[in-house]
């Protein structure tokens, strides 16, 4: 944590950062540091915190910004400005919302290489991830321009005799949004936003501390399209000031992406405080390859499944389930293919991997290389000291990591490394295969490389895994479908994205109607005032 006072007057007061007149230059950009803000009631403002957390260029390890650890008081105020803020939001035509969604695509289009360089530089994405990243919550904001269509109800006349019946639905009020750092622009406004707001609602989000500045670029471009001031608010803070929005009777539901322990507190906390609850968790997805599987062209999908944007996401294939036939020859052809991927910085559009978020995470991942050793897997490519461009040698580097015959022992097969570590598992067959795989707590994603018919359709039907591949080795849906994590990948009932996400955000409302004169008035009304069809 750092405190940070000096702040220069040439640095425009409605940005969502300022510059400290004392700020270090980033040796690679050139850039200062950059003190943040938190954003409440349509206004960027200085927190009264004394507590900030550094952000770093995980390409080179220099401070970029410095987040704010939000008080209570300015949490409270997010919260309250979204509570004002959406009784007029909430009776602004669909339709009108949409507008302000169709202005934000074209804003979010206008500025992709901008937003791909700003997650590239907080994250450590390589260029062409971070670039996914943003177009993944444009992907979004497309979807959700067809609210009106989604949201329309359902209505039926007579249902009895002279009463007719309508079911739509409503907008609930606040929600909380708490993202992770994995994806910094495509899970707060992507995930989280965009059906959220389109649907009538107001947000609070609490952007990531490690990562926070894609969002909050992001958000000013809400404000530039349009959107009313208070829909949308952002703090950043520590865990303990974000347990108001676990509790807080003015927030109605919360959605969450982050780990399985933490998932199940807030799942606990806020549904046990009465509100809608989503939590998307870790994950430990496997994908099995089959004697008849291709195998230069299964491994090419495994370097990129499990090494893309440095294994840092929760559909990752960080395990793969071989059977014996094959093995050595899959082995040879990834690790062949994994030692030709070139680090280096995640802005350079040349590079292949880029590094992990900082360096607490770096050393997470090398615990778990540790641990994998210890439990006597075996180390086929060590990624710990990779060979690193000039310029990079400070950054937070994990090259591929291999392991090979990992057994259902090895703890480092079973928990989420979240790192570019792969875990190779041998079997003899199909069966013991889809058995090994449905033994994990986790079932975000599976996977089966084959060219047969039969095992890929007994494999989509049999195995626990809410997202399934066949012969695609990262099966994220697009958002018109949901997000479909199982097991301890998920708690809630209604995911992300999808109809499930138009589901979530929103609440039935069921009005029956009769009309009648006073010529009309009968001599008794039934207990069921003309609503039973029966007896």
């Amino acid at each position: 944590m750092a405190t940070l006072t000096a702040v220069s007057n040439d640095v425009t007061a409605d940005r969502y950062y300022s510059v400290p007149s004392d700020a270090k230059l980033d040796p690679i950009s050139g850039e200062p540091a950059k003190k943040l803000k938190y954003y409440a009631g349509g206004v960027w403002r200085e927190s009264k915190t004394g507590k900030y957390m550094p952000c770093y260029d995980p390409s080179t390890g220099a401070v970029i910004a410095y987040a704010p650890q939000c008080t209570a008081e300015e949490v409270e105020e997010a919260i309250l400005a979204a509570v004002k803020a959406f009784p007029a939001w909430r009776d602004t035509p669909v339709t009108k919302r949409t507008q302000v969604f169709f202005k934000m695509k074209q804003l979010l289009e206008e500025h992709l290489e901008e937003l791909t360089y700003l997650c590239a530089r907080e994250n450590g994405k390589k260029w062409d991830e971070a670039a996914g990243d943003v177009l993944k919550a444009i992907e979004v904001v497309e979807f959700a321009c067809g609210a009106p269509h989604i949201m329309k109800g359902d209505s039926l006349m007579n249902v009895s005799t002279g009463y007719d019946t309508v079911q739509f639905r409503e907008p609930l009020g606040v929600f909380a949004g708490i993202a992770p750092w994995n994806f910094p622009a495509m899970i707060p406004h992507g995930w989280m936003a965009p059906i959220c707001i389109v649907t009538g609602n107001c947000m609070v989000l609490k952007a990531a501390s490690f990562v926070p500045q894609s969002a909050m670029r992001i958000s000013e471009l809400w404000k530039q399209a349009g959107l009313p001031d208070g829909v949308l608010n952002l703090v950043t803070t520590s865990r303990n000031e974000a347990e108001i929005l676990l509790r807080h009777p003015g927030i109605k539901g919360v959605t969450f992406v982050g780990s399985t322990s933490v998932g199940q507190h807030i799942f606990a906390t806020a549904a046990g405080n009465g509100k809608r609850v989503q939590a998307l968790t870790e994950a430990k997805n496997h994908a099995l390859v089959l004697r008849d599987a291709i195998i230069e062209r299964t491994a090419q999908g495994i370097i990129n499944s499990f090494s893309g944007c440095a294994g840092e996401r929760c559909m990752a294939l960080p395990v793969v389930v071989v059977e014996n036939s094959i093995a050595d020859q899959l082995v040879e052809a990834v690790t062949r293919l994994a030692k030709d991927v070139n680090l280096g910085p995640a802005y350079d559009k040349h590079t292949g991997l880029g590094p992990v978020v900082n360096q607490g995470h770096k050393e997470f991942v090398h615990g778990w290389i540790e641990t994998a050793i210890k439990e006597g897997a075996k180390l086929v490519l060590d990624g710990r000291n990779p060979k690193l461009p000039a310029g990079s040698e400070n950054g937070f580097f994990v090259g591929p990591t291999i392991f090979d015959h990992v057994t259902e022992e090895m703890t480092c097969g079973r928990e989420e490394i979240f790192g570019p570590v792969l875990c190779i598992k041998r079997v003899n067959s199909f069966e013991e295969g889809l058995q090994l795989m449905n033994n994990n707590r986790f079932a975000n994603g599976s996977v089966i490389y084959t060219e047969n018919g039969h095992y890929a359709r007994e494999f989509a039907g049999r195995t626990d895994g809410g997202m399934v591949g066949i012969n695609v080795g990262i099966p994220v849906p697009l958002g018109v479908f949901g997000f479909t994590g199982h097991k301890q990948s998920f708690f809630g009932d209604l995911h992300t994205m999808g109809r499930d996400g138009f589901l979530f955000y929103t609440e039935a409302k069921t009005v029956t109607t009769t009309w009648f004169t006073d010529k009309e008035i009968p001599t008794k009304i039934s207990t069921w005032d003309g609503t039973m069809t029966r007896g």
